[in-house]
C-alpha cells in the first residue's frame, strides 16, 4: 500500500510518499481499506517532534488519526463488523497510520458510517466532533441557557463545538476572522465577533470559554468570565485556575464513545461537517502546510485514493 510517512521529526517537508505492508489482524482487529483521512493540529506537531514526550513513535512512522474506509478483512473474534462496512474511526496519535491506504485497528473503535455521510466527512468528524463534545460538555459542564465563548469558530474544533454548545441550549458566541462571520452564524451563533476588528474583552458574563489558541487570547479570556467561570483549553496543558475562576486542560484521549452521537446527529440534520479542501495521498505535505497556516476553514482531509 502507498503511505505518507517520515523518516525524521521537523516541517512537513519531511513528509515522503513510500510503499508499506499491511500487517496481519489480530483476532480483535480489522484492516480497513482508507479512502479518506482528516488532518488535525495534532498531526502537524508530531511530525514536527513536539510531542515526543507525550506520544513517542517510531521510524517509519505513518501520521495522522482520523479515517474512514471500507473493512477489507476481520479477525477471528470480530462479529459486529464484516467486509464491505463503511466504517470511521480514530486511531491512537503513537500508533498513527491514517495517512496511507490502509489501517489495522480494533474493531471496538470503528463505527459504521451512513450511506448518506461522504467519506471525507466521516474522516473529518472523530477528533474535532469528540474534542468539542468532551471541552463542553466532560469538562465545561456546559449547561442550557449558559454563555459560551467559543475562540477560532471557523476552525475545525470551533465549527463543531458552536453547534453542540447550540444544541444544547447555550447562548454561543464565537470569534473568527470577518470572511467567516456569516459561515459562523450559519452554524448557530447567536453573536460572532471579527477578532481583527472587534475586541472579545469587553464581553462579560460568560460561563465558559472553549481556547484553543493560548497566549494572549486566553489571558484576555480571563476577564469575560462571570464568577466561578471557566476555562477549557486544548493549548495550555499547564493551566490553572484564577480568582475564584476554573481553568482546565483538554486531553483528548478516545473518540470511539462520541462516535455514535456524531452519526445520530448528522442522520437527524442537526450536524453540518464543513470542510475546507481535499488533497490526495500525494500532496499531504501541502495538506499539512495548510492547516500548519492555523486559518483552515473547517477540515482539511486527505484522499488516499484515486
Amino acid at each position: 500500500m502507498k503511505a505518507a510517512l517520515i523518516q525524521s521529526f521537523g516541517s512537513p517537508d519531511v513528509i515522503s510518499i513510500g510503499e508499506m505492508t499491511v500487517r496481519d489482524p489480530q483476532p480483535d482487529e480489522v484492516v480497513v481499506r482508507v479512502e479518506a483521512a482528516g488532518i488535525n493540529p495534532l498531526d502537524v506537531k508530531i511530525v514536527a517532534g513536539y510531542l515526543q514526550q507525550v506520544f513517542p513513535v517510531d521510524f517509519p512512522y505513518v501520521p495522522g488519526t482520523d479515517f474512514s474506509g471500507v473493512v477489507d478483512v476481520v479477525g477471528a473474534q470480530v462479529t459486529h463488523l464484516q467486509p464491505g462496512d463503511r466504517v470511521f474511526g480514530r486511531s491512537m496519535p503513537n500508533a498513527g497510520g491514517a495517512f496511507a491506504q490502509s489501517i489495522v485497528i480494533a474493531a471496538a473503535d470503528l463505527c459504521v458510517i451512513p450511506a448518506t455521510m461522504s467519506f471525507e466527512q466521516a474522516a473529518s468528524v472523530p477528533t474535532a466532533f469528540g474534542t468539542a463534545r468532551q471541552a463542553l460538555f466532560d469538562i465545561g459542564h456546559l449547561r442550557h441557557g449558559q454563555r459560551v465563548l467559543i475562540h477560532a469558530a471557523a476552525g475545525g474544533v470551533g465549527s463543531m463545538a458552536i453547534q453542540q454548545a447550540r444544541l444544547a441550549g447555550a447562548y454561543v458566541i464565537g470569534t473568527a476572522s470577518g470572511a467567516n462571520v456569516d459561515m459562523v452564524k450559519d452554524l448557530g451563533a447567536d453573536e460572532v465577533i471579527d477578532y481583527r476588528t472587534q475586541d472579545f474583552s469587553k464581553l462579560s458574563g460568560i460561563d465558559l470559554v472553549l481556547d484553543s489558541l493560548g497566549g494572549e487570547t486566553l489571558e484576555k479570556s480571563w476577564s469575560v468570565l462571570r464568577a466561578g467561570g471557566r476555562v477549557a483549553s486544548l493549548v495550555e496543558f499547564d493551566i490553572a485556575g484564577r480568582n475564584g475562576m476554573i481553568g482546565e486542560s483538554v486531553f483528548f484521549a478516545s473518540a470511539t464513545p462520541y462516535l455514535p452521537e456524531a452519526v445520530r446527529q448528522f442522520q437527524e440534520g442537526q450536524l453540518q461537517i464543513v470542510t475546507d479542501s481535499v488533497f490526495p495521498l500525494e500532496e499531504t505535505r501541502a495538506a499539512l502546510e495548510k492547516v500548519a497556516t492555523g486559518h483552515a476553514r473547517g477540515k482539511v482531509s486527505i484522499r488516499t485514493r484515486n
